[in-house]
């Protein structure tokens, strides 16, 4: 079964978009702000894409403050995780800011909240998953 990782510090975002993806997609899923663990899970290869909040409030990585930006970038820069699918997660849609986040950050792919159509949400989610073989 195909895991996506919730990266949310709004547990009702997390709740809903868990909801979503595991009864219409099929698909399971875990769920962390914890940037730590984030890291973890994308090296030993326990989350097939990952959905990428940008504004995370209470997020620390080695005593620094950082944001879904900033964390996208660490995971792409890495040759381990450079592949793994990322898709930022935001309220901030403002004109331009798609364009924006996605070059600044280098992820592959960009939803807005809140997600109203659930259909596509689940296959803008399933379209960047790895084909099974």
């Amino acid at each position: 079964m195909r895991t996506v990782l919730i990266v949310e510090d709004d547990l009702v975002n997390a709740r809903v978009f868990s909801k979503i993806l595991s009864k219409r997609g099929g698909l399971n899923v875990k769920h962390t702000e914890n940037v730590e663990e984030v890291m973890e899970i994308a090296h030993a290869g326990e989350a097939d894409v990952i959905l990428m909040d940008v504004s995370l409030s209470r997020s620390v990585y080695q005593g620094k403050a950082v944001d879904g930006i900033k964390i996208t970038q660490m995971l792409k820069a890495d040759p381990q995780t450079a592949n793994l699918p990322i898709i930022l997660v935001t309220a901030h849609a403002m004109a331009g800011d798609k364009e924006t986040f996605l070059e600044q950050s280098g992820a592959d792919g960009y939803i807005s909240k809140p997600v109203v159509d659930h259909q596509e949400f689940v296959d803008q989610i399933s379209a960047l998953l790895p084909k099974e073989e």
